[in-house]
């Protein structure tokens, strides 16, 4: 069974410059087990302190998204696509943020917002 997984641009700094990889996962938490062996840099941005999915990392089988289809239960058939979506939001904006940086978004790890 093959399953095509594909990477955000936002990703591809840690795989270097893979944009997608084939698995052979049957479910969810496989996949990600499989991605972070392939790409450790990826772990952090995955996952938080607790081992569990960053909640702003989303996955769409065959743009479905997998929440839907039984999250961690869903079995992966073969030729699914599987896109791996993190939602991106902050950035910098020194009109708002004290100290003129400001990173609150999930995929850099900084989910709690400290700007003003």
């Amino acid at each position: 069974m093959s399953v095509r997984v594909l990477l955000p641009n936002a990703f591809q700094k840690h795989t270097n410059g893979a944009k997608e990889l084939q698995s052979s996962a049957s479910n969810l938490p496989q996949l990600i087990d499989e991605i972070e062996v392939t790409f450790p840099a990826l772990k952090t941005h995955l996952r938080d302190e607790t081992g569990n999915v960053r909640r702003f990392i989303n996955f769409y089988v065959n743009e479905e998204d997998i929440r839907f289809l039984g999250n961690e239960k869903y079995a992966f058939k073969d030729g699914d696509e599987v896109l791996v979506i993190p939602s991106i939001a902050g950035g910098s904006w020194p009109d708002f943020a004290p100290n003129g940086n400001c990173s609150c978004c999930s995929y850099c790890g900084q989910e709690d917002c400290t700007c003003g």
